[in-house]
């Protein structure tokens, strides 16, 4: 019990000697919190939209194969469909349509989609909402595409595609086979590519082998591959940011550690009084260590849990740009929170302790010397 009071003594004396430099500690802390804040809004937000990534590749196919011309990616006929279907250990093999188009009028790009089954009429389209906030378009209204001749046609929204799903469809226009083709120009035994089912995952590699070998100016892409690049991407967007501040962190660190490292001449001063007066020397210590702990534990509170509100409640608005890439339909959504305990006790370590740490040596020093001079210097 002795030890438990002496320590609400000395922390009690510690939180009344931040209150004497407010000022000061309060704008350290501010600046700390500010810096824990960019680091962890960075860190949650490129987990969280990884996770996404993942849910929703978790049902794309196990093997896409695109046909290549030239080093591009070509329409493909369906007689690929029946020979890959032959391959032994190969379930089945859909041929699939979709595509780019670009509206001039309201400068955005959509993507076209023949689903597997469209359960509207010739003529009628389902779009996103990202689409329907471009176009300033609702259901039931006529929205007009250029088709390859040149001349325009027009198909009715029968359906908004639920915003629930926006990360997904926010730029997405479903349509009939019928009306994407005469859209496109795209003839009846011609699709963009084909979607590969595989019996036994672990025979997804040798089939997607064999379908290369089988058909050279052929580009089969596994699931697998399509996961690595998102996951690279969004570490290489999180890198953009983390060095886009890396300005303001290098900033924080000189100056957290100038403050952590050199006391000023009040606090020597303290430091020499509290001596005199029958302080020990780990006493003094002590209060610096709650001092530093106070200080960073607040900053790092404060910064995780408004990064947590900017992510998780407002979509990162404030640097969602440099996040989400060149896309000009970005879709309203709020990320499931998902936190990675390992990043937020690394972030952990590298702000808090390196701080607390930092204000136990200049005290040390001040401390072992005579009272008497500390307070006269």
């Amino acid at each position: 019990m002795a030890w438990i009071d002496k320590q609400k003594n000395i922390l009690d004396f510690t939180l009344s000697s931040l209150l004497r430099r407010k000022g000061k500690n309060a704008a350290l802390a501010f600046v700390y919190a500010v810096v824990v804040f960019v680091l962890a809004s960075t860190m949650f937000f490129t987990h969280a939209i990884r996770k996404e990534a993942m849910l929703i590749l978790k049902d794309a196919p196990e093997i896409v194969v695109q046909r290549m011309v030239a080093g591009r990616h070509d329409l493909m006929d369906l007689k690929y469909r029946d020979g890959i279907k032959k391959i032994t250990g190969v379930s089945s093999v859909e041929g699939r349509l979709w595509g780019y188009y670009y509206d001039p009028l309201f400068r955005a790009n959509y993507t076209l989609m023949v689903p597997p089954e469209f359960k509207y009429q010739q003529g009628e389209i389902a779009v996103g909402q990202g689409v329907s906030r471009s176009a300033v378009t609702e259901e039931g209204n006529i929205m007009p595409f250029f088709g390859i001749d040149g001349r325009l046609t027009s198909f009715r929204i029968s359906e908004l595609l639920s915003s629930e799903s926006e990360l997904v469809t926010s730029d997405l226009v479903l349509m009939s086979e019928q009306d994407f083709r005469g859209l496109f120009g795209i003839p009846k035994m011609m699709v963009t590519d084909l979607a590969v089912t595989v019996g036994n995952p672990q025979e997804v590699v040798t089939i997607a082998g064999k379908i290369k070998k089988e058909f050279p100016d052929t580009r089969p892409i596994i699931r697998e591959e399509i996961i690595r690049t998102y996951d690279t991407i969004f570490d290489w967007r999180g890198g953009i940011m983390l060095v886009i501040f890396s300005g303001a962190l290098l900033a924080f660190i000189i100056f957290a550690w100038d403050k952590a490292s050199g006391l000023s001449a009040e606090e020597r001063k303290e430091i020499g009084i509290l001596k005199a007066t029958g302080w020990e020397t780990a006493d003094v210590i002590l209060m610096k260590f709650w001092e530093g702990t106070v200080i960073s534990l607040t900053s790092f509170l404060t910064g995780i849990i408004f990064a947590y509100l900017h992510v998780f409640f407002s979509s990162a608005v404030l640097f969602e740009p440099v996040l989400k890439g060149w896309a000009v339909l970005y879709p309203q959504f709020r990320l499931v929170p998902y936190i990675n305990a390992y990043q937020v006790a690394t972030l952990f370590f590298l702000t808090v302790v390196p701080y607390t740490t930092a204000t136990i040596i200049p005290t040390w020093r001040a401390a072992i010397v005579d009272p008497d001079s500390v307070m006269r210097t």
